[in-house]
């Protein structure tokens, strides 16, 4: 695995779960593989003319293997995310049980909940990013790799 990913898992291992926007930045740093895999297939998998040059077999599994670990990487920290805003939530609905009618409580209690939905779109992104980047992936390194899960389907 290239550094630059290693880098970006720890990252996202590290980041808060705090401040949203915070948050969102550190997805998108770790969402660039993403981003940049036309680019990175078009490196991986060579031309006609440059085919004994390159092992496209092995760069196909090297980007698998990234996209992967990249994959595993957001939705833990996702996850990880939505489990400490739900437990937020709760701390803060218990609290406005005992306060109704403290205004500041209702109000902390509102902004981690539009948190926790925003946290929980970012599951669904995660997903239509993932199915993007799989499909031109598959488009590019079929015959060159076919990953271990769907070599189980076959």
């Amino acid at each position: 695995m290239r550094p630059e990913i290693s880098n970006m898992a720890a990252s996202m291992d590290n980041v808060t779960c705090g401040d949203f926007a915070h948050f969102q930045d550190a997805l998108k740093v770790v969402r660039m593989i993403d981003d940049k895999i036309i680019y990175a297939l078009n490196t991986s998998v060579p031309t006609t003319s440059f085919k004994g040059q390159i092992n496209a077999t092995e760069k196909c599994k090297q980007l698998y293997e990234e996209l992967m670990s990249a994959y595993d990487t957001r939705d833990r920290a996702i996850k990880r995310c939505i489990r400490e805003v739900s437990a937020s939530v709760n701390t803060q609905r218990s609290a406005r049980e005992k306060s109704p009618d403290d205004f500041q409580i209702i109000k902390d209690l509102r902004k981690e909940q539009t948190k926790l939905r925003l946290l929980q779109s970012e599951l669904s992104i995660e997903e239509v990013v993932k199915d993007r980047s799989l499909k031109v992936f598959h488009e590019r390194c079929r015959n060159h790799y076919i990953p271990p899960t769907q070599k189980d389907r076959l």
